[in-house]
């Protein structure tokens, strides 16, 4: 599998609305035009996601649509327990309302109305998360993280689809952020400490079919007191230029081919191998927990199993360095969408 790496800056796309370059890239490269978009506004799909996460428990935090509706969502939950606190607002025809950021590495995003205030900024050296949210069904949730960013590195990639030329998937994943702050949920606090919490973008604009599926995983760690993380992914737009698949050590990005993992043989809580086709990523993973999401509204309907467990085996580097992992708390998920 070929493996191109985008290393020409310009715009994502051209004048007939298709992407002028495939691949992937480690730094945002390529400029999101969304001007060029040759499709009808309720095609488009864009959304901010943050999720910070340690061994115990799991924060996410998203504003995003796909143009015929939106969902801005805060939500909270337990590994070992179960405890799960959410509040979702959904938005019919939010169209261009929520004003997304043509970049992931700058523009703040902010969605404030009634009950509910998200903030995700961008600052010098990382990122803040801040929420403020009460619903009828969950206690208030208040919410004050920063994210550091200390390594330049991250994921691209720049997808094509089959189907039309005009379609297309932009995606950009930063994972390693150290996180530090506390999630406040009635009178109960949830902290998060920059030596055992990491934090996630999952940044993603595009236009595609209106039935898929996907199959992504992602984690942070420390091995041997340096940062490791890895980014898996499959089943999404025509990979032939380039997978989403990397490993993170030390603020250094190293490139996978294709890794694939079957969520649902055995059911979703039997155990699982994740392999790479070069041998360079060998995992079991141990799921400890289903988050399992339905979303139905208008045409939207979504539905995804995302497993929480751990990953034991090892990664290998480009220059052929062995990194043992073990007991790494992590995850990855089956979506079936049809939006």
């Amino acid at each position: 599998m070929g493996q191109n790496e985008i290393n020409v800056p310009g715009n994502l796309l051209g004048n007939n609305g298709s992407l002028l370059q495939h691949g992937y890239s480690t730094r945002a490269v390529l400029s999101y035009n969304r001007e060029c978009i040759k499709a009808p506004p309720w095609r488009i799909k864009e959304w901010d996601f943050y999720q910070v996460s340690n061994d115990d428990y799991c924060l996410q935090m998203t504003i995003g649509h796909v143009s015929y509706a939106g969902s801005i969502s805060v939500k909270l939950f337990e590994f070992a327990t179960g405890q799960h606190y959410e509040i979702t607002k959904m938005l019919a025809l939010p169209f261009n309302r929520l004003q997304m950021p043509s970049s992931a590495e700058q523009g703040d995003l902010t969605y404030n109305q009634k009950n509910m205030f998200i903030q995700f900024q961008i600052t010098d050296g990382g990122r803040r998360l801040i929420g403020k949210a009460s619903g009828k069904n969950s206690p208030r949730m208040d919410i004050d993280i920063k994210l550091s960013q200390p390594d330049p590195t991250s994921v691209v990639i720049a997808t094509p689809f089959d189907e039309h030329p005009s379609m297309f998937y932009y995606n950009h994943k930063i994972n390693c952020m150290p996180a530090t702050g506390r999630v406040l949920i009635g009178d109960k606090e949830y902290r998060f400490e920059p030596d055992c919490s990491f934090g996630l973008l999952d940044w993603g604009r595009g236009v595609w079919p209106f039935r898929h599926d996907w199959y992504w995983g992602n984690g942070s760690c420390y091995v041997d007191g340096k940062r490791f993380g890895f980014n898996i992914g499959h089943g999404f737009g025509n990979t032939s230029a380039a997978t989403e698949n990397m490993l993170f050590y030390d603020g250094t990005a190293h490139k996978l081919g294709s890794v694939i993992f079957d969520l649902s043989a055995g059911g979703y809580m039997a155990k699982k191998q994740v392999t790479s086709d070069n041998g360079r990523f060998q995992m079991e993973f141990t799921p400890i927990y289903d988050q399992i999401t339905a979303t139905k509204l208008l045409f939207v309907d979504n539905k995804c199993h995302q497993l929480f467990g751990t990953f034991t085996g090892q990664a290998i580097l480009d220059d052929g360095r062995i990194i043992e992992v073990k007991d790494m708390v992590a995850f990855i998920e089956h979506a079936v969408n049809n939006w």
